[in-house]
């Protein structure tokens, strides 16, 4: 495991405040056989210029540029199809992974010869102030569960390509993450997270869900065109999404304090 590839990939979109944090945090990993892959969609800030420095500097950093902007899904494709590497991770440009985070992945997922795996993460606010809170999941995660809530956290997971090969990432602007996580699930029914915090989400302001009403949306969305539900079926499952997203969910937040 301590020579196989990981590709790590990152869309960046005006990211200058906080990107090169986080490419400090792939930087530190205790796993250094990776390659990180930044597929920017036509920022308009300093992004482009600071990974361009780290490119420079460290090869396994690949940048790549889209012509227009096409939002996140689109971005995450143009790296997937570069990637090289056995397994496929997933890192924001404004979220922070732990230094032992993929030694830790790649370990758990041979010792119980996973294809998938994801863990549990902490929470800060846009400042990189730490909020105290850590979000958990079910040790035994099934698509059933998945199908109503999506408890893996999108900086967390990382698949087998060797065995699942290169899955595309839908371009719906929100919700992708969950697609390709019922993907995974609906082949292996069943995941297991690493059962400790091994990174740190970035809760921004323009998106503490900003649209708590646009996510359900999408979430309407992935039950109408992923699932190909009819209408009617979809507005159940969003009544049950709801029913565990507002009384279930909530248990696996856990306070540090």
């Amino acid at each position: 495991m301590e020579k196989a590839l990981v590709s790590i990939i990152t869309p960046s979109y005006n990211s200058g405040k906080f990107i090169a944090q986080t490419i400090y945090s792939v930087q530190a990993q205790t796993h250094r056989h990776w390659e990180l892959l930044i597929t920017d969609d036509c920022s308009t800030d300093t992004t482009v210029t600071i990974i361009e420095a780290f490119a420079a500097a460290d090869p396994r950093i690949r940048l790549f540029r889209l012509n227009e902007n096409a939002g996140p899904g689109v971005a995450r494709n143009h790296s997937i199809q570069k990637a090289r590497g056995n397994y496929i991770a997933f890192l924001d440009a404004d979220d922070l992974w732990r230094p032992e985070k993929l030694e830790r992945q790649l370990k758990f997922m041979h010792q119980n010869g996973a294809h998938f795996t994801f863990s549990f993460y902490d929470c800060m606010d846009e400042d990189g102030k730490p909020l105290d809170k850590r979000v958990a999941a079910p040790e035994f995660l099934s698509y059933r569960q998945l199908f109503f809530c999506n408890y893996v956290g999108n900086l967390t997971g990382i698949y087998d390509a060797d065995f699942f090969g290169k899955i595309p990432i839908s371009s719906i602007k929100k919700r992708q993450d969950w697609i390709v996580w019922l993907t995974i699930l609906k082949k292996i029914r069943f995941a297991q997270p690493v059962p400790e915090s091994l990174a740190v989400y970035r809760i921004r302001k323009q998106s503490v869900s900003s649209s708590k009403l646009d996510l359900l949306r999408y979430n309407f969305k992935v039950y109408r065109d992923f699932h190909r539900l009819n209408g009617i079926s979809a507005f159940c499952c969003m009544g049950i999404f709801l029913f565990t997203q507002l009384l279930i969910k909530p248990r696996y937040t856990k306070s540090l304090k």
